[in-house]
């Protein structure tokens, strides 16, 4: 619940600065502070929606929902990295516009709204920072509020600029910036998230390495159809066909085998939610789809 309230008190910050800043862009006819208020506005929904997202993770396994429900915290952390993308394709246009044609901007405007925002933001940084920062949901919307504090610093020098020479293209060339930092921020999100959604293997896991400590392990003989994934950024899991000596089923030993296997899992590639096939050599003939 504490990370909940952190991510809505910065969204409350956030909304109440939004407002103001959409009000003096347009009065100054500011490219830069429009993007970085689209940017804004995308920071306050991520904020909302990873607040609703944790609040759903938190719900037990139960019913359809075997695994629970922290795949909410990824879809979450999937769709702001995606709203990054598209705020970043329209302010590159609006910029690259206004770079052929500059556009009359206020620099005083800018750089008051711009050192005012800057120090908001940084209030709202330090409200999610103080969050699980391991979660993947927490880490995207981290993402979208420290972009858009450095793109306000971005935004701060070009006021200068623009009061100290009257160079208006200052102005678009700050919003570039700001573009910049969305689409590094978008990639990592859309990369980190499309691994846990499409199912790939966890990054600190060794597929070569894992199969080697299973087929290490005393009376296996082979291993096939191993899959690790995450059902959430936190919740590794394995399924593993594991052929092992026959004498392994009449001595009862299979007990004992099945301890160590999720000892060297839990031990050496923090892999607690594991499920194992035991197999004798004979059953691989029946296995057609066996990889």
């Amino acid at each position: 619940m504490r990370d909940i309230r952190l991510l809505l008190a910065a969204a409350a910050v956030l909304t109440a600065y939004l407002v103001v800043e959409i009000v003096v862009a347009v009065l100054a006819s500011s490219v830069a502070l429009l993007a970085d208020a689209g940017h804004l506005l995308g920071d306050v929904l991520a904020l909302l929606m990873a607040a609703g997202a944790a609040r759903l993770a938190r719900r037990a396994a139960a019913g359809r929902w075997t695994y629970g429900l922290e795949r909410a915290e990824i879809l979450s952390a999937a769709v702001n990295g995606v709203t990054l993308a598209v705020v970043a394709a329209v302010v590159f246009a609006e910029a690259v516009r206004r770079l052929v044609t500059p556009a009359h901007v206020g620099g005083v405007p800018l750089v008051v709204v711009a050192l005012v925002g800057l120090v908001v933001n940084v209030v709202a940084v330090g409200l999610v920072s103080r969050a699980d920062r391991q979660s993947l949901n927490i880490a995207g919307a981290l993402a979208h509020v420290v972009t858009d504090a450095v793109a306000l610093a971005a935004t701060l020098v070009a006021g200068v600029v623009l009061l100290a020479t009257g160079w208006r293209r200052a102005d678009p060339l700050a919003s570039l910036v700001v573009v910049a930092l969305m689409v590094r921020s978008a990639a990592t999100l859309l990369r980190a998230s499309g691994r846990v959604l499409l199912e790939g293997s966890p990054e600190h896991v060794d597929l070569d390495e894992l199969r080697r400590h299973l087929l290490g392990t005393p009376r296996v003989v082979e291993v096939h159809d191993l899959h690790v994934w995450t059902a959430g950024a936190r919740l590794p899991i394995l399924t593993a066909h594991v052929v092992v000596e026959d004498t392994a089923f009449t001595d009862g030993g299979t007990p004992a085998l099945l301890d160590h296997l999720q000892r060297c899992l839990a031990g050496h590639f923090d892999v607690e939610h594991s499920t194992f096939q035991l197999e004798p050599a004979g059953h691989l003939a029946h296995e057609a789809g066996m990889h």
